[in-house]
């Protein structure tokens, strides 16, 4: 089982997330912002990261290049979700670091499709 960290700032967008990982036994931690998000990272390990980008104190791009830049996080997957869907706002994305760039509305099979691409199992 492995240990995914979440931040949304949208109450929704989070329930989503949540109900959509629930099926998969890996133990789930939420952030609310960018910076309780890179709080939480810095403070205790996970295996893969999950960040929405526009999100108050420090967007999701921000909080990704700053975890990135950090040795410890280099082999750390991190899922950029966000309603930002031009090509420049993915390769943004990967310019952060981003292992993965999910456009909303999505599907709650491309989460699992990603969480699995990372994790592996279910």
């Amino acid at each position: 089982m492995a240990k995914i960290l979440v931040a949304d700032d949208s109450k929704t967008e989070m329930a989503f997330l949540l109900d959509a990982l629930k099926g998969t036994g890996h133990s789930i931690v939420t952030a609310v912002d960018g910076k309780e998000a890179e709080e939480k990272a810095m403070a205790e390990p996970f295996d893969l990261i999950i960040l929405d980008v526009i999100m108050p104190n420090k967007n999701g791009f921000q909080v990704c290049r700053s975890l990135k830049k950090n040795p410890k996080f280099k082999d750390i997957p991190i899922i950029l979700t966000t309603s930002k869907s031009g090509e420049s706002d993915k390769f943004w994305g990967k310019k952060q670091g981003a292992d993965e760039y999910i456009t909303k509305p999505y599907e709650p099979v491309e989460i699992l499709i990603a969480v699995k691409k990372y994790l592996g199992g279910a």
